[in-house]
């Protein structure tokens, strides 16, 4: 029988088993007792910790692929709570910090709405802090309305702050801990408190360099401003500043320390901008040093918005607002003078702002939309309290949110409900005798503007010249047949007091209406309310956009399209259509085609015959322009707000425009700022086509 397992098979294991075991146990014998105690060192100064990494947000682009904002590498420095307040004395650490911080130009971040030094007040909040602060005077059993003194003394008596600190440190201590609180009441203690934001690195060396207890320095990403221009448009990112506010973005995976948009484009497309955080196990000695770096969920970038917007132009419209504005401000000073009136907010007769808009006819899109005075979002943070306190609210975005009555600028709405709804036809002459008589046993007769100004009438007017010579006479005479019921229903096909559908913060104006007139003042609709309202008076105020959108429906018979400024969203690398907007109607102007082109045809009278009120600008023109101006009274001793409307060309509609001037009286010398900006857009029509080819990811 032979044997299963040969004799010389068998030492031949055995051996390798020996040597196996011997290797082990000297492997064994090193570690743990030759270099067991370095081991064991470097095991109890190894410091595990798992970081949050900031995904870079998306860039905003222009309509053509030019980076408006984009990102730039920042570090924040942030608290460690846990080596906070493992010291003895926490607070002694605080105002170490924060002295530090100042000491090297350094600014941190402070929210309590507290003044820094005694008698304590509370300071002008933001609603953020507003809600932040009553969140935490909730938490924490207090009175909402505690004084900014009482709060204090309950937080030096919370936080045990040493009553040989002065009040000035009490204050700074307390701010500090203030935040800690806030971040801990919204995020369970699991959000680090960013104590500066975009540290210098100066400030980071002098930091390592003197072993400061507490601090960890991350790297974040800041917004890096490619255009002066569009500051309302584009907004700003900031960090979130109450549990309530927080609560929203938990959900959606944010941290307390997230920076979120704020204003603008930057918070209408957040959910597209903001891309998701990663993680990282961080392994690092008792020093700082870090050993070991683990993602265990890597950051994915935010998209790319493209807006709808044309960044040249936007720049050359804001260009003309600010040089067409300073050159009415002098033309009106010069008037004043001669007749020995003083320009100034006491007599309200001082321009005080203004705003343009740009439209695409055809789309709706924003092309351009311009705020005067306007303000440079790459130091908007340094310049706040400046900006904040500026008489003519530099921050306020005029465009979207200033509503200014029409003037005439809505006559060819009315023009169009007149025509439409069979109270005159194309033909129909409408005698002006520069006094609107039919309610004169009642004490009302409206003028016109000729009569008011030259003791002049139009004489017979039809639709045509009716709308070149703005005569309200003839406007008077319609709107008191039509009534404002009717009226009120083609001013909301034209989009006038309803929403355009841009998704920045805009204000929806205001068309007057039976109903308002009595919500508002609690008094009835009478007949010369329908007089008022058919020249753009009244009670009627509309924004700067709503008016372009109006304008740009006349232009193309009655299609109004929606104003969304987001025209499409790309992955981060460019690779993957995430969503493409198409044009949208939200709504029709329903009337003959003989109607239109009436109602175009006196617009384009205003430009091109010398009895329209923008001839001197457009009457030589190398485009053919359709236009409108419209002076609005603001007051019997106030200087009227000026409006102008525009399309060209008149022919083949491309682009409308509406601009409005707060006192600068009448709209007509409004119309060499739209001339700007249609000598800009048309002479850059070769450039953009070359841009948009180049740019083959468009469509």
């Amino acid at each position: 029988m032979k044997k299963i397992v040969k004799t010389d098979r068998l030492v031949v294991l055995s051996a390798l088993l020996v040597i196996m075991l011997c290797v082990y146990f000297v492997f064994l014998y090193k570690l743990q007792i030759i270099q067991g105690e370095d081991y064991s060192e470097k095991s109890a100064n190894s410091i595990g910790t798992v970081q949050t990494v900031t995904a870079a947000r998306g860039n905003i682009l222009d309509r053509y692929g030019r980076v408006l904002v984009s990102n730039e590498a920042c570090y924040n420095i942030t608290i460690n709570t846990s080596e906070l307040f493992d010291e003895k004395d926490p607070n002694a650490v605080i105002l170490k910090l924060v002295n530090f911080v100042k000491e090297h130009g350094g600014t941190y971040t402070d929210t309590l709405p507290v003044t820094t030094q005694p008698p304590f007040e509370y300071t002008d909040m933001t609603d953020a802090q507003k809600t932040a602060l009553k969140a935490y005077l909730k938490d924490h059993d207090m009175n909402e309305s505690a004084s900014a003194v009482e709060l204090m003394s309950y937080m030096r008596s919370r936080y045990k702050i040493d009553n040989n600190y002065s009040a000035e440190d009490t204050r700074t201590i307390a701010g500090l801990r203030y935040e800690l609180n806030v971040r801990y009441a919204a995020d369970s203690g699991t959000a680090p408190y960013v104590f500066v934001q975009d540290a210098d690195m100066s400030l980071i060396t002098a930091m390592l360099e003197n072993d400061l207890p507490a601090v960890n320095v991350e790297t974040s990403y800041v917004r890096k401003y490619s255009t002066q221009y569009a500051a309302h448009i584009l907004g700003y990112i900031g960090m979130i500043q109450s549990a309530d506010e927080y609560s929203d973005y938990k959900t959606q995976g944010y941290s307390m320390n997230a920076l979120v948009g704020k204003e603008g484009a930057e918070k209408a497309f957040e959910s597209y901008l903001h891309g998701t955080d990663g993680t990282a196990n961080i392994t690092s000695t008792a020093d700082g040093t870090v050993t070991d770096t683990v993602y265990s969920k890597e950051p994915e970038p935010g998209d790319q918005v493209y807006l709808t917007i044309d960044e040249s132009l936007q720049a050359a419209t804001e260009q003309a607002l600010a040089s067409g504005i300073e050159d009415i401000k002098a033309t009106n000073e010069a008037n004043a003078n001669a007749k020995g009136i003083e320009i100034s907010d006491k007599n309200n007769n001082r321009i005080t702002g203004g705003a343009a808009v740009v439209v695409d006819v055809k789309t709706g899109e924003p092309l351009a939309i311009a705020s005067y005075p306007t303000f440079d979002l790459s130091t908007m943070k340094e310049n706040i309290a400046k900006l904040s306190a500026d008489k003519d609210a530099p921050m306020y975005d005029r465009a979207l949110m200033g509503r200014y009555a029409p003037g005439s600028t809505f006559k060819p709405c009315t023009a169009i409900a007149g025509l439409s709804e069979g109270i005159i036809n194309t033909n129909t002459t409408i005698r002006c005798n520069g006094v609107f008589t039919k309610y004169s046993d009642l004490g009302y007769s409206p003028v016109c503007w000729i009569w008011s100004q030259f003791k002049l009438t139009h004489g017979n007017e039809n639709v045509v010249t009716a709308i070149r010579d703005s005569c309200n006479i003839f406007f008077y005479t319609v709107g008191d047949q039509l009534g404002i019921d009717k009226l009120d229903k083609y001013a909301y096909n034209f989009g006038l007091g309803k929403s355009t559908g841009i998704e920045l913060a805009e204000n929806t104006g205001i068309m007057a209406s039976k109903e308002y007139k009595k919500d508002t003042y609690n008094e009835d609709w009478y007949n010369g309310d329908n007089v008022q309202a058919a020249i753009g008076q009244s009670y009627s105020l509309f924004t700067p956009l709503q008016m372009a959108e109006y304008c740009a429906a006349i232009a193309d018979d009655g299609q109004r399209h929606t104003a969304s400024i987001l025209k499409m969203v790309r992955s981060y690398d460019y690779s993957t259509m995430v969503y493409q907007r198409a044009a949208e109607v939200l709504s029709t102007v329903e009337s003959s085609q003989s109607n239109w082109s009436a109602v175009q045809q006196g617009m384009y009278l205003v430009a091109t015959d010398p009895n329209g009120s923008a001839y001197d600008t457009f009457g030589h023109y190398s485009v053919k322009v359709a236009a409108k101006t419209g002076t609005a009274q603001t007051g019997s001793d106030s200087t009227a707000n000026g409006m102008f409307i525009c399309y060209a060309p008149y022919d083949d509609p491309q682009v409308a425009i509406a601009v409005s001037v707060e006192h600068a009286g009448a709209g007509k010398s409004l119309a060499p700022i739209a001339k700007s900006i249609l000598d800009a857009y048309f002479g850059s029509q070769n450039t953009i086509d070359n841009t948009e080819n180049e740019l083959t990811i468009l469509k």
